[in-house]
């Protein structure tokens, strides 16, 4: 097998100022995090994402993980719209996760956070963003994650 080589793409960093803790049910914790903003920025791609509608439906397992299912869309500074969705998966040490619930900034080698994002756009420039899969690593702010988001080529 040959190695896989990336490319870095955009950092996307989201305001998510609110978390609603829908309580505990079947498959864990249900929490539905709101995205109200923020800005991604790479090589020839740049602009903000977009307040509504856009959040993450998190799932809070009983082995401590976090499961992610987000969705928001961005909007480009030459004024382009990209819908982006994602999963992804979040643990580590009950500590680190404790800090991490308790809205402090961590040090994000301590913990696993990973996404696979995909997007779909109607823009012939990022027509590209169709037909590419992406990874990502993330990092938890206290006002919301931060995203560096590559292509594997």
């Amino acid at each position: 097998m040959s190695e896989v080589k990336t490319e870095h793409v955009l950092t996307a960093r989201f305001d998510v100022p609110q978390i609603r803790d829908l309580g505990s049910g079947p498959f864990g914790t249900r929490r539905i995090a709101t995205v109200t903003g923020g800005t991604f920025e790479g090589p020839g791609l740049k602009g903000t994402a977009l307040p509504s509608p856009g959040g993450d439906w998190l799932m809070f397992t009983a082995d401590g993980a976090t499961h992610l299912d987000v969705r928001v869309t961005l909007k480009t500074e030459d004024g382009d719209l990209i819908y982006m969705t994602y999963g992804g998966r979040r643990h580590g040490p009950p500590e680190v996760m404790a800090a991490l619930a308790a809205g402090e900034d961590v040090d994000p080698s301590t913990y696993y956070f990973r996404i696979a994002p995909k997007f779909e756009t109607a823009a012939e420039k990022y027509d590209w963003m169709n037909h590419t899969v992406f990874i990502g690593t993330g990092r938890r702010l206290p006002e919301g994650p931060v995203y560096d988001i590559h292509r594997i080529l």
